[in-house]
């Protein structure tokens, strides 16, 4: 049987982009806002829907694996390498970088289709520097210093919770570990009342877990075994937007690519929407601090999302559908950075922050004594 040729996987992409980006944008879901809402706010919500959105995912690659014999070792998520320091730094610069930009990399995508060019500044940055640690001239100090720095895992293993825990306690015992977070995670977001009456909230949500699911399939089982061309992938927007502007700028690379196309088609959904809901206009930066701000916040989203993985998408939903074992420590990385981000900018500096801290902790001491 033969599968599906590059062009149907590239638009299949399109459509998933654009079905993301429409969705998304309509729901007002952002991964820094939702990490915001909760740490600052105490709204877990939000949060909640990305929970469900990885439920979806993991419950589709299970299905996947079952039914089409999908091989999550062929995806770069999973190798018997890990460079777990390296991917932890990458997350908290990463993390940081989203607080400094109000948003993440997939969150950009979608302002800059509702006309905010601020976000193409950023975008602009951001695909550069990341593009210069994958393949450009930070490669090689990347691939020499950072990520020599890896965990080797027992001969035949992949780097998946599953597989590990295979290893350890034999099989089947590491099938039980999917379901049983899919169970956690879907009863977590049905037990918010806020969220069950979100319509817009759930369609978000749902769409992004499908697409996931959708991009491993296409690039996967689905795809000609032939097409040298097609890469095992799913959603997430750090390389893919690093070679989508590599592509335009110099007509070498593939632009039908899923995870390229993808890229395309969050842009054009966000735009939908804004336009049918008449909330699209340009908006542009509104003084050099605030575009300080965002140009330092791209740098180190560019930076840390190489290091890391991925991004709040990628290995957030992307590798957690795989539940690999870099996901966690990315996700835990990216949060953590958020919150130092945050802090930064109540306080106005990394310096005043810690000298904040150090009067809290004075406080505490002298309360106790």
């Amino acid at each position: 049987m033969q599968g599906l040729a590059a062009i149907t996987v590239g638009l299949t992409g399109l459509a998933v982009g654009l079905a993301c980006g429409f969705t998304v944008q309509r729901a007002k879901l952002c991964t820094f806002g939702a990490v915001e809402d909760g740490l600052v706010g105490g709204n877990w919500r939000r949060l909640r829907a990305f929970g469900l959105s990885l439920a979806l995912a993991i419950l589709g690659v299970q299905a996947l694996v079952l039914v089409l014999g999908f091989d999550p070792g062929t995806t770069t998520y999973v190798p018997a390498r890990l460079a777990l320091a390296g991917t932890l730094a990458g997350a908290i610069l990463f993390g940081l970088g989203m607080a400094l930009v109000g948003t993440c990399a997939f969150g950009s995508l979608v302002r800059l289709g509702t006309g905010d060019l601020r976000s193409l500044v950023t975008l602009l940055i951001f695909a550069v520097l990341a593009y210069a640690v994958l393949r450009g001239i930070l490669a090689g100090l990347r691939i020499g210093t950072i990520e020599s720095v890896a965990i080797s895992l027992p001969t035949g293993a992949i780097g998946s919770y599953p597989a590990l825990i295979d290893g350890w306690i034999g099989p089947p015992a590491g099938q039980f570990l999917g379901p049983l977070i899919v169970i956690v995670l879907i009863a977590a977001a049905l037990a918010d009342a806020r969220l069950r009456r979100s319509p817009r909230l759930l369609t978000a949500s749902v769409t992004l877990g499908l697409g996931v699911v959708v991009g491993w399939a296409v690039t996967g089982p689905l795809a000609d075994p032939f097409a040298e061309q097609i890469r095992v992938q799913s959603l997430t927007f750090v390389a893919p937007v690093a070679r989508a502007l590599f592509a335009l700028a110099t007509g070498e690379g593939l632009l039908l690519d899923f995870g390229v196309m993808s890229v395309f088609g969050v842009i054009v959904g966000s735009a939908a929407a804004a336009i049918l809901a008449r909330e699209f206009r340009w908006e542009a930066f509104d003084d050099q601090r605030e575009m300080r701000r965002h140009l330092t916040g791209a740098v180190c989203m560019g930076l840390g999302g190489v290091l890391a993985g991925g991004c709040t998408i990628g290995q957030g939903l992307t590798a957690g559908s795989l539940l690999a074992v870099s996901w966690p420590v990315a996700v835990i990385g990216m949060v953590l950075g958020a919150r130092i981000g945050i802090a930064i900018l109540l306080e106005g500096s990394m310096l005043e922050w810690l000298r904040a801290l150090l009067r809290r902790s004075d406080r505490r001491r002298s309360a106790a004594e």
